[in-house]
């Protein structure tokens, strides 16, 4: 080899090591997260579509469980998907308070800048837009108009929002507001260079007074005013029809900004303009530097140090979606006491309300999450729940924002009991009217399906909910009672109820053995006069269960699963069974539906056999290796979840994202722990994903968990310390976590079966209680 090729040879090499380091440098985040907000993307799950759901979110531009959000509109009036990514066009920019596609939406308007030929109707004043000129953070949003040569911006407070709108050099300048169809009302106040109005559009669960009031101030005077009647403009200056709107114009200069205020009320024009106030005399930039501080303070709750760049990112995106639900519903009166108009009987009413959230989906980590590390608001969230009880006499378990027949359970338990559980001593509420609230939904059948329970008198009577009475869902809706029947007992024995009361309730959270089938060691529909459903396929989605099938749905055991090990013959066999899950093909049969259905759809292509973390019930399944002695299983298939199933992109999500649910599964397995059994005060250990991460408690203490030698392959836990001494527990309990810890994980890149044989240290299973 000659002596030129020799040196050649070695710069190259040289080279590619200088770029091997540069590019591991771009991949790891070594030092701590001071401005966690950066790593926010809300358009993570946007590219999503009915068939097929990678989040079927929207960028929810707010403030965290603000009462308003906002959003670009790219869907048409009325279709719950507001936004997706694929599209090219934006109609507006809407006021939203969408809590998912499925529900739709309700109290909406948009608000939308248009140049040159006066067009407002939806479709005709739609625009062309590029991601590559648009900018989405929780606290601001901006994307260019191609059609108009407009640039708009978005930021908001809490009930309020401040739009800045630039303009080229036109004496046709236009701002279209548009208050939607099935009932609206406009009118334009030139004086005060002001539009009020209000819409009545919603999607249900609402009564018939509903009306969202709203307020919007321009920092410029019109010089033409028109208002519209569906596809008829008029010129008026007020205007009330079933598709009302106005239109405003402006002579501008190049680059001319208008600055438009709006806020809206769910009680009146007037409370609007108190809820304008929260704005106050601060400018666009001072507006959208409070809104990042307040979601910077929000976001670092939780501070992760040593993951790479996408790691961050997820990580800090879906922390974002769990501070968005439930919604704050309530609004402060001109002497500053808290109100609200009641979304379920229609009046003006004092005291916290909050809605939009589903208890089947959020009872299992989005709850958990906020008692961790939002105690405060949870216990307002409780003040709420006991106004909804009061107001329409039962709790809600999917509010949006009034009672919906949505899903199967009654896991207001759960979330009632949870909360008093983890901090009732620090929290003080009604509590004793809350359980009656959950006696009451316990042993009824509500106004509609999914409150109360339907099928009580089945359930309270058999011991289960049967398949032939046409009660569809009812294995699920067994499963899910015993369990909030556990919670009941939980809380009864909390709060020294009679001793025949407690034991009922204890005897009743054993119902989920009346379903299990010897045969198949799994969950199986029963008939009323006892037998097993026949023929039965394990794989048959809905039918017997809820947007999933046997496989998912059997592990639904949340506060028992000893006494699930034992039906099943012991760990090994359990053991076997949940490495079948993942084993298995994903094979369906989806004729309940008559279609395949997007979840079944998302659990196809994950390439995880019958696993399905897109949606809910199965999703704490995962951790239940932890029961079985073989943590190791939990800590490789917690990983392989985040890192497959979990991006910071517009398809980041693995199915629909739900009220934080999704996003919170991801946050508890990050941090190395999962609230398998809520009301249980245990987290089920697993394995941590930063080199190390700090919770800042409310109470002003730190949970700091280290793992310092973390990284792709060191995945394994090898041992566990907490505050210096060995821990052999496979779970924390609230408690602990809550008086400050410190955790180390030391990890390693072979899996640790030393733990199968110690003693105490799994985690509480109401067979094992004493």
């Amino acid at each position: 080899m000659s002596k030129t090729n020799l040196t050649m040879r070695l710069l190259i090499l040289f080279s590619l090591l200088i770029y091997s380091q540069l590019i591991s440098a771009q991949k790891i985040v070594t030092t701590e997260i001071n401005e966690p907000v950066d790593f926010v993307n809300p358009l993570i799950g946007s590219d999503s579509k009915p068939s097929l759901s990678n989040g079927n979110t929207y960028p929810a531009i707010a403030l965290p469980w603000g009462m308003n959000f906002w959003t670009p509109q790219t869907g048409k009036m009325g279709d719950g998907w507001i936004y997706t990514y694929s599209a090219d066009k934006i109609r507006g920019f809407k006021q939203t308070h969408a809590p998912s596609p499925w529900m739709n939406d309700y109290g909406q308007f948009s608000i939308m800048p248009v140049t040159g030929k006066l067009v407002f109707n939806e479709d005709e004043r739609a625009s062309w837009f590029s991601h590559k000129s648009e900018i989405s953070k929780p606290y601001y949003y901006s994307v260019y108009l191609a059609d108009y040569d407009v640039t708009t911006e978005i930021s908001p407070t809490e009930r309020a929002a401040c739009f800045r709108f630039s303009f080229p050099e036109t004496d046709k300048s236009y701002i279209v507001v548009d208050a939607f169809d099935k009932g609206s009302y406009v009118k334009v106040i030139p004086n005060e260079r002001k539009i009020i109005g209000f819409t009545t559009k919603n999607s249900k669960g609402v009564p018939s007074n509903f009306k969202n009031y709203f307020v919007i101030e321009f920092d410029e005077p019109f010089t033409e005013i028109n208002t519209f009647n569906g596809k008829s403009l008029h010129k008026s200056n007020e205007m009330t029809s079933d598709h009302a709107g106005a239109v405003v114009r402006f002579k501008t200069t190049k680059g001319k900004v208008i600055i438009a205020k709006t806020a809206s009320s769910f009680i009146s024009i007037e409370q609007a303009e108190l809820n304008l106030k929260e704005l106050g005399s601060d400018g666009f930039e001072t507006i959208k530097s409070k809104g990042r501080e307040i979601w910077n303070k929000q976001l670092s709750k939780i501070i992760t140090e040593g993951g790479t760049l996408e790691q961050n990112r997820t990580f800090y995106s879906c922390l974002y979606r769990t501070m968005l639900f439930p919604r704050k519903f309530f609004e402060y009166d001109e002497k500053g006491n808290v109100v609200h108009y009641s979304p379920y009987n229609g009046k003006v009413l004092t005291g916290y309300m909050f809605t939009d959230t589903g208890f089947w989906d959020t009872f299992r980590a989005l709850f958990p999450l906020l008692n961790l590390t939002q105690p405060a608001l949870n216990a307002q969230i409780q003040e709420g729940l006991i106004n909804a009880y009061k107001e329409s006499g039962w709790l809600p378990e999917w509010g949006s924002p009034g009672l919906r027949n949505v899903m199967v359970g009654n896991n207001s338990a759960s979330v009632v009991a949870e909360a008093y559980l983890k901090n009732k001593e620090t929290y003080k509420y009604d509590i004793e009217t809350l359980y009656q609230a959950l006696i009451n939904g316990a042993n009824n059948e509500g106004p509609l399906h999914a409150v109360g329970r339907y099928g009580a008198n089945y359930y309270n009577k058999l011991g289960y909910v049967p398949y032939d009475v046409s009660i569809n869902e009812s294995a699920a809706r067994t499963l899910e009672y015993a369990y909030d029947d556990f919670s009941i007992y939980k809380l009864a024995k909390a709060l020294g109820k009679p001793k025949d009361e407690i034991e009922l309730y204890r005897r009743r959270s054993l119902n989920y053995k009346n379903l299990f089938d010897p045969e198949t060691k799994l969950m199986r529909g029963k008939l009323s006069n006892g037998k097993f459903m026949s023929p039965f396929n394990p794989f048959k989605w809905g039918d017997a269960f809820t947007e999933g099938n046997s496989w998912h749905y059997t592990w639904s055991v949340f506060h028992d699963i000893e006494g699930l090990i034992d039906l099943m013959g012991g760990k090994k066999q359990f053991v076997k069974k949940l490495d079948e899950v993942f084993l298995l093909e994903p094979i369906f049969d989806e004729t309940y539906y008559k279609s395949v259905i997007h979840e079944i759809r998302e659990m196809q292509i994950a390439n995880m056999g019958q696993y399905a973390q897109g949606n809910q019930p199965i999703q704490h399944m995962i951790y239940l290796y932890a029961h079985a002695g073989a943590p190791w299983k939990t800590q490789y298939w917690v990983r392989e979840t985040m890192n497959r199933m979990y991006k910071p992109t517009p398809d980041g999500y693995c199915g629909d994202e739900d009220n934080g649910q999704t996003s919170a599964w991801y946050v508890f397995s990050a941090l190395g722990f999962y609230p398998v059994c809520p009301s249980c005060s245990e987290y089920v250990v697993g394995a941590p994903l930063f080199k190390k991460i700090t919770l800042n408690l409310e109470n002003g203490k730190q949970i700091v968990i280290n793992a310092p030698n973390n990284n792709t392959d060191n995945k394994y836990v090898s041992n566990i310390f907490m505050n210096g001494q060995e821990y052999d527990k496979n779970y924390f309990t609230h408690q602990d976590l809550n008086n400050g810890a410190v955790i180390d994980f030391e990890m390693n890149n072979t899996e640790n079966k030393d733990r199968e044989n110690r003693k105490n240290e799994v985690p509480f299973s109401l067979s094992n209680e004493k």
